[in-house]
């Protein structure tokens, strides 16, 4: 979970430092300013980073959070595709992992 909070916070300093790197789309459904979607992802990385940090003391609510969180990201991810397509479908995958390894992983009680 830190590692995809990074790359999107990544992604969201790219696009607001620069936005030369990536190639806007025309005539796309979800039209948006690239530094807005790059204010947008920095938060989100910032936030599913620290989300990711609190899992590993064991926090039962950084579980909850972490899946709600990395929904959402899979949801910026989708909507960043006409921007950064390989790099949206890498981060959509590893978001979907996420989500699998949080609800199937064992409670710190089971152990």
């Amino acid at each position: 979970m830190i590692f995809g909070g990074l790359m999107t916070l990544f992604a969201g300093i790219a696009a607001i430092a620069n936005d030369d790197v990536f190639v806007a789309t025309r005539n796309y459904m979800f039209e948006f300013d690239l530094t807005g979607w790059g204010w947008i992802h920095l938060i989100m990385g910032v936030v599913i980073t620290l989300a990711g940090a609190a899992l590993f003391q064991g926090a039962t609510w950084a579980r909850v959070v972490g899946v709600g969180l990395a929904g959402l990201a899979m949801l910026a991810n989708f909507l960043w595709l006409p921007y950064a397509p390989f790099w949206a479908i890498v981060l959509i995958a590893i978001n979907a992992f996420v989500i699998w390894a949080l609800c199937t992983a064992p409670s710190p009680s089971e152990r």
